[in-house]
This record gives structure tokens, C-alpha cells and sequence, in this order.
């Protein structure tokens, strides 16, 4: 099957690289345009190196490659203006909305920066009240088209287990990335609830770890290196894979945007590798 999404728009955060690209290619080649959004800046708190302006345009890059259209910019989920400028330009140039994919994360989980309330209140900036933000922004224009559509939320398995097995791993950016993530559940069901009436479905997908450079950094294999052998029983996947790829994601992510999915609501979608049952 092909063409499950063609003649639709999908606004994509955290769009640089990892699971965003994936998204947007993924959905790309499946016909639909895309518009994307990343703050391709390095937040002081993030202990690790994030997303630049040229890993936004390798994205770009790689959904024209397919034949489709793009418009991308620069934005913060922290700050619902700068997402609603890169919203209206891509709405102006391709003329609709569809898909919804609220994914932008960090994830200070490890080191000196990460036992600081900064990392406490910056994973609840960027990934609850940036997902609110990039909701509240978009769902109106969606009943206004008045063709439903369909709202993806980055969420994590580290939202429905306990990520903590010892004081060691105790943090305040592993506290704030698992509540921040958690209190996705909430509050996509209640947008599932009221937007149903239009067909607009919201999901949260729950990842087990995914192959992406959150995962891959000196930050997190220190972290790793250093960590209690009773820590890393934490997410150990049921199949015998250290990681998912993005693109595993991504395939879950078209799906919830395609119609195979239009009866699908207020729901959390595991892939997980069967962590769940570990």
C-alpha cells in the first residue's frame, strides 16, 4: 500500500533529527507535506549536544528527495509564538493541516546538570507545557478545516515504569523527563475526549530506547558506564534488541495519521519490545 497519507500536511516538532526526521520522511513518503519545526539551539541544561539549523536542513534535504514539500523553521516549544510562525508560513504555502506530531524532548537525565531543579523545570517546559503549546496551537485549525485529523504525542515507556531502581539513579532531570512524560497520558485523553466529536484522534506513543543521538552521546554512556548493574534492569526489552530504530517509530506514527487508524482515540501505543512484560 502507498499514498496512505497523500495530499495531506503533517506539523512535525522536534523535526531535526532522530524520531522528528523520521516522521517526516516516513510520512513524506507516503504522500504527505510536511511542516517542520526544531529549536536547533543547545539548551544549558542539556548535557549533551542538541540539534543544529543543518540538521533541520538535512531534513529538508531528505523530504524533497521524495518529491515532496517542505517548510521548515526555527522554533521553541517553550515559546507557542515562534511555533505559530513556522505554523502560518507552512499552512499559507501548503494549505491545510492534518497530522499533528508533538515530539520535541530533552532528556537530562545524567550528570551534574541533571541533579539541578533547572533540569526539573526544563523537562516539564519543553515536553508538557511544549506539548500543550504546540496542542492548543494547532487543534483549533483542525476543527475549522473541519476534516478531523489526528494528534501524535511523543510520550516513553519511562511513563508507565518506574526508571529508578536505586537512590543512584536518582535525579531531578530523570524525575522531571518521567513525570513530564506521564502527565502526557492525562492530557491527550482529555483533548482525545472533547476533539472526538470532530474525528481529531489523540495518542501518546510509548518508546522503549530508540537508536537516536538523545541515546547516543557521552552524556548517556557515562551514565550507562557508571550506573548500578540493578538500574540497568530498567527497560530491558522482551525481544533481544538493546534498541529500537526510528523508523519503527515512525511506522506507528503513520499509522495513527492514516485512516487505518480513524476509529483510534485517547489511547497509549506500546513499542516497546515487550519491556512491559519485563
Amino acid at each position: 500500500m502507498s499514498g496512505r497519507v497523500e495530499g495531506k500536511v503533517a506539523f512535525i516538532t522536534g523535526a531535526a533529527r532522530g524520531q522528528g526526521r523520521a516522521h517526516a520522511v516516513r510520512l513524506a513518503e507516503e504522500g504527505a507535506d510536511i511542516i517542520a519545526v526544531d529549536i536547533c539551539a543547545q539548551m544549558p541544561g542539556v548535557g549533551y549536544p542538541m540539534s543544529t539549523r543543518e540538521d533541520l536542513d538535512q531534513t529538508v534535504k531528505m523530504v524533497e528527495g521524495l518529491g515532496q514539500r517542505i517548510v521548515a523553521g526555527k522554533g521553541d516549544v517553550r515559546d507557542r509564538e515562534s511555533l505559530a510562525v513556522v505554523l502560518d508560513e507552512g499552512m499559507e504555502k501548503l494549505g491545510r493541516l492534518d497530522f499533528v506530531i508533538a515530539n520535541a524532548g530533552i532528556m537530562p537525565v545524567f550528570g551534574e546538570e541533571s541533579q539541578q531543579m533547572r533540569a526539573w523545570h526544563d523537562c516539564l517546559d519543553v515536553m508538557l507545557t511544549g506539548v500543550l503549546h504546540t496542542v492548543e496551537l494547532t487543534y483549533p485549525r483542525l476543527i475549522k478545516q473541519g476534516t478531523g485529523g489526528s494528534i501524535a504525542i511523543t510520550s516513553s515507556m519511562g511513563a508507565l515504569t518506574p526508571m529508578m531502581r536505586t537512590e543512584g539513579k536518582h535525579s531531578m532531570g530523570m524525575l522531571g523527563y518521567t513525570a513530564a512524560k506521564a502527565a502526557l497520558v492525562n492530557l491527550s485523553r482529555n483533548y482525545a475526549s472533547f476533539l472526538a466529536f470532530h474525528h481529531i484522534r489523540v495518542n501518546t506513543i510509548h518508546p522503549t530506547g530508540v537508536n537516536t543521538p538523545m541515546i547516543h552521546n557521552d552524556m548517556c554512556q557515562d551514565g550507562f558506564a557508571n550506573a548500578n548493574p540493578e538500574d540497568l534492569k530498567t527497560l530491558v526489552n522482551a525481544i533481544p534488541v538493546n534498541a529500537v530504530e526510528p523508523e519503527d517509530i515512525a511506522n506507528a506514527v503513520l499509522w495513527l495519521c492514516s485512516d487505518e487508524s480513524k476509529y483510534f482515540t485517547g489511547s497509549a501505543l506500546r513499542i516497546d519490545a515487550g519491556a512491559s512484560l519485563r
